[in-house]
């Protein structure tokens, strides 16, 4: 051992001795390191079995130990290291915000614990079971020490239902056959609690609007012999007449300009009538039909609750209340059992506006800035329409000699209009708790270098929105119209151009009319602590397509088709995105991405429009390379030995895949292992970009970068620094590829061509 790593061997001795997790503790005091779960069964119990029942035990343990990284109590060694601070400071900081007080032990928690495991166990059928403590102490530690001696589980001998001539007895029957107890299965508590919760949603779902779990009793008879057991279901005794009975609804009353702060007896003297339903709205600030589009509720409607629930998501989902409740009442009538349903609606701002403003400042001598003003109209036409009109400005400064200036000047406004309906001559319903909605979006924009071009680009949108649910949603654009068209191409510049296909194709003339669709599904939209979690994306685009047939558009042949005197761009274009996230614990997660995409210009065009290109590298992409500048294929463009600006790269297939383990570290900052791999090419052939084309080798061309990352996780936004590097490079010669052997932290050299930084707000994926 040479002398350096002789001193950090006796550095890091005297850090462990000094940080000693048990230095400061009293000599009554012992430091808890956690509880030991041992199982001991009479049966035939499965090795599986055994360590799932382990496994939830030792989860319900409490207290949690010191936590650790690597398996060292570091965050315990801060505290420690920090002493007793006066007052607020570094060491304060280290101590209570970085640093981890030391959990003792408590007989009193272990016992409780001991009881919370034999309860456990006798909820999971193991009845008559014993659960013992023990504990194992050295060096002022201590660890509590389990053993659960179990026999055989308890199962399911046989189930019974109510079975008198009431309706409701009667409609509990009807849903038995969905039952969660089953014969043979094993006895459960949990189980039977859901068991209940099944049969009070099937009857709220039937219109016993004042059933409730609570009138459900479950009888249980251990008696039976052979480790089974009997399950009675009951209605109890008590049971009030009300829940008993169906309930139909009689009128609907929407106040749909509500105060929180009145009486909620308004009067009805101003209301009127539409559609059987009673809408109270004194100064007409919405159209009444948009209650009927969003209630699912209608008079003389059995009451279920997911209608219930569903009217008062698309209430809410229209956007323009902020608060929105509904209240039951019940009404003597001779026609049987009613309900009167009361919405009142509690209105949002309608108009809003807000201005945002950034500076930016470039290391080549840029500087500028940029201001956006953004209105808001949350009820157009009285119809909850939403616009949205947004103009923005931005100018940039560039300073390259003392006498030549070059001034970047951007102008544009984009609008968005939300209608709350499916505008359609084809009939289009939806019953989720969702209002779907058609989307109008046009824009313009004009973009000005004066020593390069102008570009002027507009675009319309017209579409649909809609969801499932909150997991699924779908955009289908049924027209989507881009034109870019540039002008005042200096000399120099068209030089540029020539030489460069890339750069001239980011700036060519473009026409785009299609289609689009798209699907979206997110299981983390509805907030869980499920231990996977699921994200799919897809997207098919279409573009000139039917123009193309019909016009029998064919480029190589020379046959075109021109608008505006530019040919309109023919293409099919999809993407799938799919991203798995697996839990551990209630921070740390490793999420996974793998996305696929091909775009084929073919007819009208023989290139895809540079806009609907693929691109590879940047801050949530491949992060060791450059944004947008990787690939494609084994092309390289720059120079390998000399670092510095890479142009855009585009291609029309892409594959990307990436993983990345997320944890905690201290309080709002977490850190991250990723490594990214992936890479774009072209479908035809391209003379400028060798090794470009996509084939059966493509797997020799996939770039690998390994990197870790910090994140600031406030909630409300993610600041996040990533630093990766690459250890395959597709561009090397091939057998050269892959460069672990090339890594060397220790020079400025590798550093400067290898190390990437990337900041950026949000997650990667």
């Amino acid at each position: 051992m040479d002398k350096l790593k002789l001193c950090y061997v006796i550095l890091a001795v005297v850090f462990a001795a000094s940080c000693s997790s048990t230095k400061n503790l009293k000599d009554n005091q012992r430091l808890y390191t956690g509880a030991e779960v041992n199982i001991h069964s009479t049966a035939n119990i499965s090795k599986k079995q055994k360590k799932e029942i382990k496994t939830e035990l030792e989860s319900l343990a409490r207290p949690k130990p010191n936590s650790k990284v690597l398996g060292m109590p570091v965050k315990l060694w801060v505290y420690n290291f920090a002493g007793t601070p006066e007052k607020k400071g570094l060491r304060h900081w280290l101590k209570y915000k970085v640093g981890e007080a030391p959990v003792l032990y408590s007989q009193k928690a272990a016992e409780k614990n001991r009881a919370v495991f034999q309860n456990r166990l006798e909820n999971r059928g193991y009845f008559h079971d014993t659960v013992t403590l023990d504990t194992i102490s050295k060096n002022k530690k201590i660890k509590s020490v389990y053993t659960a001696e179990i026999g055989k589980q308890y199962t399911i001998a046989a189930v019974s239902f109510p079975n008198d001539s009431g309706a409701l007895a009667k409609q509990i029957q009807k849903i038995k056959k969905w039952s969660f107890l089953k014969k043979g299965r094993p006895y459960d508590l949990d189980v039977i609690k859901n068991e209940r919760d099944r049969i009070d949603k099937n009857l709220k779902q039937h219109g016993y609007y004042y059933f409730s779990p609570d009138y459900l009793f479950m009888k249980v008879d251990s008696t039976v012999g052979n480790q089974q057991v009997n399950i009675d279901v009951r209605i109890k005794a008590e049971t009030a007449s009300k829940a008993k009975e169906q309930y139909r609804i009689n009128d609907v009353v929407v106040y749909a300009d509500y105060d929180i702060q009145s009486d909620t007896n308004l009067t009805t003297n101003n209301a009127i009538k539409y559609s059987g339903y009673t809408i109270v709205d004194p100064e007409q600030k919405f159209q009444p039909k948009i209650f009927s589009r969003a209630l699912i509720f209608k008079p003389g409607d059995l009451y279920k609750r997911k209608d219930h629930d569903l009217s008062l998501n698309r209430l809410i989902t229209l956007g323009v209340y902020k608060f929105v409740k509904v209240r039951f009442e019940d009404v003597d009538t001779v026609k049987g059992n009613y309900l009167n349903a009361f919405y009142y609606l509690t209105p949002t701002d309608k108009k809003s506006i807000r201005f945002e403003a950034s500076a930016i400042t470039k290391s080549n001598s840029s500087n500028g800035g940029e201001l956006s003003v953004t209105w808001k109209n949350r009820n157009l036409l009285k119809g909850a329409e939403l616009l949205t009109v947004s103009v923005y400005g931005g100018m940039e400064r560039q300073i390259l000699n003392s006498s030549s200036r070059v001034y970047t000047n951007r102008l544009g406004t984009d609008v968005n209009l939300y209608v709350p309906r499916i505008l359609s001559p084809f009939r289009f319903e939806t019953n989720s708790g969702f209002v779907p909605k058609t989307v109008f979006n046009p824009g313009f924009e004009f973009y000005n270098r004066t020593d390069q071009y102008t570009l002027t680009s507009s675009h319309l949108n017209t579409g649909y929105v809609w969801k499932e649910n909150v997991k699924k949603e779908h955009q289908l654009n049924v027209i989507a119209i881009a034109y870019v068209r540039p002008s005042n191409i200096t000399d120099s510049f068209q030089r540029q151009l020539d030489t460069n296909l890339a750069l001239a194709r980011s700036i060519e003339r473009q026409f785009i009319i299609g289609s689009s669709y798209n699907f979206n599904y997110n299981s983390q939209n509805e907030p869980n602590y499920r231990k996977n979690n699921f994200y799919f994306n897809g997207s098919l685009e279409l573009s000139g397509n039917l123009i193309g047939l019909i016009g029998g558009a064919n480029i190589n042949k020379g046959k075109t088709i021109s608008l505006f005197n530019t040919p309109i761009s023919q293409f099919i274009r999809t993407q799938v995105e799919f991203r798995h996230y697996l839990r551990f614990g209630k921070y740390n997660m490793l999420a996974s991405r793998a996305i696929g995409g091909i775009g084929y210009a073919y007819g009208n065009s023989n290139t895809m429009p540079f806009v609907k290109e693929f691109f590879a590298g940047g801050t949530s992409d491949i992060r060791a390379f450059s944004s947008r500048s990787l690939g494609p294929g084994s092309y390289y463009g720059g120079n390998p030995k000399v670092v510095g600006y890479l142009p855009e790269q585009p291609g029309d297939i892409k594959i990307e895949a990436n993983t990345e383990y997320r944890a905690k570290l201290f309080s709002v900052v977490r850190g991250a292992l990723f490594i990214d791999a992936g890479n774009t090419w072209t479908v035809r052939e391209d003379s400028l970009r060798p090794g470009a084309k996509f084939s059966n080798a493509f797997l020799s061309e996939v770039a690998v970068g390994v990197g870790a990352g910090l994140r600031l996780d406030f909630n409300i936004i993610v600041l996040r620094l990533d630093a990766a590097f690459p250890v395959r490079k597709p561009y090397l010669p091939s057998g050269s590829r892959w460069v672990f052997d090339e890594i060397n932290f220790g020079s400025s050299d590798w550093r400067k061509e290898n190390l990437v930084f990337n900041l950026a707000i949000g997650y990667p994926f």
